[in-house]
């Protein structure tokens, strides 16, 4: 449980975001790179990222994060921050990932952390099978 100056939360939340075209762009490299960007998205907003793991087309995250933060907006910042660090990072990628100029398709998947239990979830993220 976290507090702030007027509360005490426990929110969670399961992110999933998915290539554009669900391009396999992505190996162990590109994931490192990945985590690294949104952990500093994530310290920017006071949001905790308790797990992080992915494959070839997609990620996941598992956030814990205070009310005052608009998911929709964290989003935004996550895909759009680590769609153009990615670019400078791995410009490998800007062949097959950036097609119409972006990494991340549109849609995301936003989940509330209350119907499984954390560690679960945590087991769940921590066994995608990650590439090599």
């Amino acid at each position: 449980m976290r507090k702030g100056r007027h509360c005490a939360f426990e929110l969670h939340a399961h992110l999933v975001f998915s290539t554009k075209y669900r391009g396999k762009v992505f190996n162990d490299k590109h994931l490192k790179t990945l985590e690294n960007i949104f952990r500093h998205v994530c310290n920017e907003f006071e949001v905790e990222l308790i797990e992080f793991n992915g494959e070839t087309d997609h990620i996941h995250l598992l956030i814990h994060y205070p009310p005052k933060v608009q998911l929709s907006k964290l989003v935004n910042s996550l895909k759009g921050v680590s769609s153009r660090k990615m670019k400078l990072h791995h410009p490998e990628l800007v062949k097959p990932a950036y097609l119409k100029n972006a990494l991340w398709a549109r849609s995301y998947f936003a989940g509330s952390c209350g119907g499984a239990s954390i560690d679960v979830l945590k087991t769940y993220i921590e066994n995608q099978a990650r590439p090599d």
